[in-house]
């Protein structure tokens, strides 16, 4: 199995973890399909979100699978007049982590985390 940056670091802090999988359906990356996949309850299951405010820079969001993120509210809790999410094609190089595999543990650089 190949190790990735949050599985190191859980490992390193002697933190148990379960580990989970399933096939990309490249029509559907939604996460509560990617629960529905994996046999995951949804009320446990978060997804990851990145964002970018105006002043502030990179922000990290964690939400229910299945809720959607209000960007107003989620500048306003980073202290930001407005925000937006990056664009897929720039996620690998802002975290370290692809669509779809992203944790707000362990990405590249430390970013402020709202859940």
């Amino acid at each position: 199995m190949v190790k990735t940056n949050v599985m190191r670091l859980l490992d390193a802090a002697g933190i148990t973890y379960e580990t989970g999988t399933y096939e990309v359906d490249e029509h559907d990356l939604s996460g509560s399909h990617a629960a529905d996949l994996m046999g995951a309850d949804h009320d446990r299951m978060y997804k990851t979100l990145v964002l970018k405010g105006e002043k502030k820079g990179y922000m990290v969001c964690c939400i229910p699978v299945d809720e959607e993120l209000d960007l107003k509210k989620a500048a306003r809790a980073a202290g930001e007049k407005k925000a937006e999410m990056i664009h897929v094609k720039d996620m690998l190089g802002i975290t370290g982590y692809i669509r779809g595999g992203c944790s707000p543990i362990g990405m590249k650089k430390h970013f402020p985390t709202y859940i």
